[in-house]
């Protein structure tokens, strides 16, 4: 245990926490939706993380990318590596609704069948993208280690603060988590399918009673979460430079604590619950070292359901407001 480290380390740990805690925040989305509609955990939404991330390392290698564009070919090369991942991750949570929820709900079937179900497909997506798409065309020896991006962006610094560094990737992370999280908020509480979505939340058969389409709300709700998987994904793959069948897991577990520890079911509680998160986690590296960095984080996860379960703020997403 060091405090001076911590001392001499807080202005870096502080950047790198809020830039990796932006991205757990637009992770813990999809749980957080999830959540506040169906009320059970989607448990395979790492894997719509996961597949955002192929998704811009594909389209990187499909525009033969290797060294960073200036000025404008930078930002269309973000659009469009955001736009593939957008894509590729909302279509994946919708396919998830189809197959693993939509007959289970239709059937009356449990929450904890629903949950096993999303557990199957969270490694049916895992081993089919380890075989057959990052293995590099060798399915018997998938390639399990991540494998590198090329820097689209670079490192440079953009300014200081005391030691720490901030740069434009930093810059790029944290902006972006916000206005996303700015921007769904408003969807939710001031649009009709917004309307919709709480409706349903609050309560689905007097909303169905009411004219509200229940499956098209859900399957809304669902892409809405793997739009914003996609949006981390992408500056998950900007930022770090790696992808792999099983990237999503520990990103995952940590948006899902980030979303309780905020108020699962709560919009703003987890775009809080990632930002304490990602600085807890540098914070505790710094003063307990590095290899307590992940344990700290479920040492939060275990303290808060003991305390307080219902997180930070634990509004519901039924009771979101302009």
């Amino acid at each position: 245990m060091s405090f001076h480290s911590f001392v001499t380390q807080f202005w870096p740990s502080t950047v790198d926490g809020l830039t990796l805690g932006s991205i757990y925040a637009l992770f813990a989305l999809g749980y957080t939706m999830v959540y506040g509609v169906l009320k059970l955990i989607n448990f395979a939404h790492s894997e719509v993380f996961m597949v955002g991330t192929v998704a811009v390392l594909g389209t990187l290698n499909a525009l033969n990318i290797h060294h960073p564009p200036g000025g404008v070919a930078l930002v269309g090369l973000i659009l469009l590596c955001a736009a593939a991942a957008m894509a590729a991750s909302g279509a994946t949570a919708v396919m998830l609704e189809r197959i693993a929820y939509r007959p289970l709900r239709r059937r009356g079937s449990s929450r904890l069948a629903a949950l096993i179900s999303a557990i199957g497909m969270s490694f049916v997506l895992q081993e089919v993208f380890a075989l057959f798409v990052l293995s590099n065309g060798h399915p018997s020896n998938p390639k399990r280690d991540p494998r590198a991006f090329p820097s689209i962006m670079g490192n440079n610094t953009v300014f200081h603060i005391g030691p720490a560094s901030v740069t434009g990737i930093d810059i790029l992370v944290i902006v972006t988590g916000v206005v996303m999280m700015v921007a769904l908020d408003r969807l939710v509480g001031t649009t009709r399918l917004g309307r919709g979505i709480r409706s349903v939340a609050q309560d689905p058969e007097t909303a169905t009673l009411m004219g509200v389409n229940l499956d098209r709300v859900i399957l809304a709700t669902f892409l809405i979460g793997g739009v914003m998987a996609g949006v981390a994904a992408t500056l998950y793959g900007i930022r770090y430079q790696q992808t792999s069948f099983n990237v999503g897991q520990l990103p995952g577990i940590k948006a899902f604590t980030a979303a309780v520890l905020g108020g699962i079911g709560n919009l703003r509680g987890a775009l809080l619950g990632g930002l304490v998160i990602g600085l807890l986690e540098f914070y505790g590296a710094s003063i307990f070292g590095t290899q307590w960095q992940n344990p700290v984080v479920f040492i939060i996860l275990v303290v808060v359901l003991l305390f307080r379960p219902t997180g930070i703020l634990g509004e519901s997403l039924a009771r979101a407001r302009a």
